[in-house]
């Protein structure tokens, strides 16, 4: 079962906003379009094949009054009332029939596929599957997985042609990891590590978060856990907001730097 990173999702009130004090620190981001019948939009940032979607909600009586499944993205939304910041990341499948028969057998409760689909500006219809699993108590949501309805080199043709995919004015920047705060580094990277059958590597302790972790490596962009030692960014993270998602790191930056936007941090370097 091969799996790929795919995307990181940020919460945002107001999407056009976000691409454009994104745009101004150097990356390009694009309008992605409406989710019909779903109440949200978003805008795009796309770094080959992975992106970060800014997401929000034109109609939040719509995403409040939608049934949605216990750990799908919206679930999340609706669980954080409506609040900024990074929410969930998604992993993409080649076969996501294959994906939820390993999901089951590892013992979690999975909902989907899920069909799906988004009309962007042009009025082009992009449609995908998801499908959402967990069955933890404790830690952070399980990242969702998602199938596009066409091949990676299908994709990225298509996305290169509308220039949805382009070059960023501050450079070749690739994503490097997502960082997670968490209680418990191992037991988490663990329990991932055998869900999603990835390996794992040790992250060296960072004075800056005052927070150790572990690596686990999932190709076009990983996925780092950290557990705080003491006081720092992290801890109060988890005592502030709990175990979720809050930083993005892009290496082949033109310019080093730290920036947040909308209760996110992202780190070129």
């Amino acid at each position: 079962m091969t799996l790929k990173f795919d995307h990181l999702i940020q919460f945002v009130h107001d999407p056009k906003k976000a691409m454009k004090i994104f745009n101004e620190h150097g990356f390009h981001a694009v309008e992605g379009g409406v989710h019909e019948n779903r109440g949200t939009y978003n805008g795009l940032s796309y770094f080959d094949l992975s992106y970060i979607e800014f997401l929000g909600a034109y109609d939040k009586n719509l995403v409040k009054e939608t049934k949605h499944l216990d750990y799908s993205l919206f679930s999340t939304i609706l669980d954080n009332n409506f609040s900024e910041g990074f929410i969930r990341t998604a992993i993409r499948t080649e076969d996501i029939l294959k994906t939820a028969d390993r999901l089951e057998k590892k013992g979690l409760t999975v909902h989907g596929p899920v069909s799906l689909h988004r009309k962007t500006p042009n009025g082009t219809l992009i449609k995908w599957k998801l499908l959402y699993a967990g069955n933890q108590k404790s830690g952070p949501e399980l990242p969702f997985f998602i199938q596009w309805n066409e091949t990676d080199a299908e994709r990225r043709r298509k996305l290169t042609k509308q220039k949805v995919i382009s070059n960023h004015p501050i450079g070749n920047v690739q994503i490097d990891y997502v960082a997670y705060a968490v209680k418990n580094v191992n037991q988490i990277a663990d329990q991932w590590a055998n869900i999603l059958g990835l390996q794992t590597e040790p992250f060296t302790y960072d004075d800056k978060l005052n927070a150790s972790g572990k690596r686990l490596l999932l190709k076009e962009g990983n996925i780092l856990l950290l557990e705080p030692k003491g006081n720092g960014i992290v801890s109060k993270i988890i005592e502030e907001r709990g175990e979720r998602p809050f930083k993005v790191s892009f290496f082949g930056s033109s310019e080093k730097k730290s920036f947040h936007l909308y209760s996110g941090q992202f780190e070129l370097k």
